[in-house]
């Protein structure tokens, strides 16, 4: 395997991006980039009128799971890091992402049985600052991630989606309503505003409830 797929905070390093780029490109199957440029194309109004907005829509990690995903990890929207690696991953090179690179380790859960996105795909914020996801962020995103379920229903592999995070759990109700085929779960989110507050405690409850969330519980 690639050796930067192995290691935590790798898309920080250049070598390691163009390599995570070059892979995005040598896809075989190419639905999940082409899903992320069409939303590139048909950004609201007040996203689309930043500058190279269409890069406030990072990619999908070519080195987690694709449309064969078992599980859909999904958080609130992508932060500065995301954008400037461009890809959602838990290899960006922040704390939270290291976090959750490393929780998914301990839980034995293999990244190609998963795909990581968002509940609003685009960046939320300016100058590095991201704001909270408002309800007209939501909604807008919403009908995104209805066609990205749509997407991968024919593969028949996709069984859990796992909101991570309260920002994100906003959708539970909804979500649940309109894929009753999907079970879907909650997991504490990995930010070090949590973790740090009880690194040992919060770090157990995060592994608990993400192996919980993943139907990996006694596993291993």
């Amino acid at each position: 395997m690639n050796p930067s797929i192995n290691t935590p905070k790798s898309l920080g390093i250049p070598q390691h991006k163009l390599e995570r780029e070059k892979m995005l490109q040598e896809l075989n199957d190419q639905r999940l980039t082409l899903f992320v440029n069409e939303i590139r194309g048909n950004l609201p109004e007040d996203i689309q009128s930043k500058p190279d907005a269409h890069d406030l829509v990072p990619y999908f990690d070519p080195a987690d799971g694709g449309v064969a995903a078992e599980w859909l990890f999904l958080l609130e929207a992508p932060g500065p890091n995301a954008v400037t690696s461009g890809f959602v991953s838990r290899d960006n090179p922040d704390e939270t992402a290291k976090n959750w690179f490393e929780l998914n380790n301990d839980a034995r859960i293999l990244r190609t049985r998963t795909l990581m996105w968002n509940i609003v795909p685009w960046y939320l914020g300016e100058n590095g600052k991201i704001r909270p996801a408002r309800k007209a962020d939501i909604d807008a995103g919403w009908e995104w991630l209805l066609k990205l379920l749509d997407l991968l229903r024919p593969y028949k592999r996709l069984c859990r989606v796992v909101l991570v995070g309260r920002k994100a759990q906003r959708i539970t109700t909804r979500l649940q309503e309109a894929r009753p085929d999907l079970v879907v779960e909650q997991c504490l989110h990995p930010s070090p505003s949590f973790i740090n507050r009880n690194p040992k405690e919060n770090r157990l409850r995060v592994l608990a409830e993400l192996k919980t969330a993943a139907g990996v519980l006694g596993d291993g």
